[in-house]
């Protein structure tokens, strides 16, 4: 039988119900589909914090680098935000990327039929829409140096640095053209062109690589375009390439098109090694043990870890339909509830998930 090592890092928060609710869901699949899931436990972020006094422990690491896939649900909680910076959950989450050497960060917004009616976005305006947005995720302001703050005899200043070398661009821009080669064949990279140096290297990169993928449509934007035009009509999108700030925000913004952001997930590859996949909302510490949290996010993040990280994609196929099955059937946690539904809690929605599978 085919056995797999799996690290999950439930975190803070919501992260260990729609941990718990996600790993029946791998437990029942991989039993069908005749495979092992070998799961060991380990703390991140806030969690990691309370018990080490680190938001990235050295056995978690360890346990993350000799594994084959990493699944984490969450972290982060607003009494660590006095906390140094460096010692703050969120600093645990990009250690843990650095670490793995995840360059490529993979965030799919397709919407669910059943879900058209849940964004605030007209039904003719996100019905059909199938993108992804690519993120360099080891670069740019939130890694390069000179960063911090400095006082002065009558003030205090705080900077960062947004810098890329070729290098960066070409490796995250490669990921880019290959998957628009396995979709749809378009590929837009987003940038600031028009004020940032650091953007004007990123767009004849991306021009250069252009030049050697003449099957792939390319066209460039504007972050603030880029924007607009994700609300104003996002199906002219199939890839979107962006460095590791505007990816940040961009794929929040198109999170919403599927009328939450507990329906997203996320994978980050590097060049070898496991990946990492989580979903893309946070810890929602303000709901977090009242069984409120939408699972559906971490699942698909699961499917997502079975089909690119440990290739059983019948696997990852099942775990999809059963999530279409279940909001087909007019099941939906709070954030997703609507007068014609039937609302359940996250440990109930992974009831019917395991039925539906």
């Amino acid at each position: 039988m085919r056995q797999h090592q799996v690290v999950l890092l439930p975190g803070d928060g919501i992260g260990p119900e729609i941990t718990s609710v996600t790993r029946l869901l791998l437990e029942a699949v991989s039993k069908k589909h005749g495979f092992q899931l070998i799961f060991e436990q380990h703390q991140i972020g806030g969690s990691a914090i309370e018990t080490n006094g680190t938001p990235l422990p050295e056995a978690t690491l360890s346990a993350c680098k000799k594994s084959d896939s990493v699944l984490l649900a969450a972290i982060g909680d607003p009494k660590y935000d006095t906390l140094p910076r460096e010692k703050r959950p969120e600093t645990g989450l990009l250690e843990l990327r650095a670490g793995l050497e995840l360059f490529a960060n993979l965030r799919p917004v397709k919407i669910r039929p059943a879900l058209t009616s849940a964004s605030t976005l007209k039904k003719e305006v996100i019905e059909g829409v199938d993108l992804l947005v690519v993120r360099e995720l080891t670069g740019g302001i939130y890694f390069a140096k000179p960063k911090g703050r400095i006082k002065t005899n009558t003030e205090e200043r705080a900077f960062n640095t947004m810098s890329y070398c070729t290098s960066e661009i070409d490796r995250i821009a490669k990921v880019g053209f290959e998957l628009a080669k396995q979709r749809k064949g378009k590929l837009c990279s987003v940038d600031k062109a028009n004020v940032l140096d650091v953007s004007q290297l990123w767009r004849e990169r991306v021009e250069i690589l252009k030049q050697q993928n003449p099957d792939i449509e390319v066209n460039h934007l504007y972050v603030d375009n880029a924007a607009m035009q994700l609300v104003k009509d996002p199906r002219q999108f199939d890839v979107l390439l962006t460095s590791n700030l505007f990816g940040d925000i961009l794929s929040d913004e198109a999170a919403m098109l599927s009328g939450s952001i507990g329906m997203l997930p996320s994978a980050s590859l590097g060049s070898k090694g496991p990946g990492l996949f989580e979903p893309v909302h946070g810890s929602a510490p303000d709901i977090a043990g009242r069984n409120l949290a939408n699972p559906l996010a971490m699942v698909l993040s699961a499917s997502m870890m079975l089909r690119i990280g440990l290739k059983e994609t019948k696997a990852a196929e099942a775990l999809e339909t059963s999530v279409d099955k279940v909001l087909s059937a007019g099941f939906r946690t709070k954030d997703l509830a609507n007068e014609s539904c039937t609302e359940l809690g996250c440990e109930e929605i992974g009831n019917e998930l395991l039925k539906a599978l």
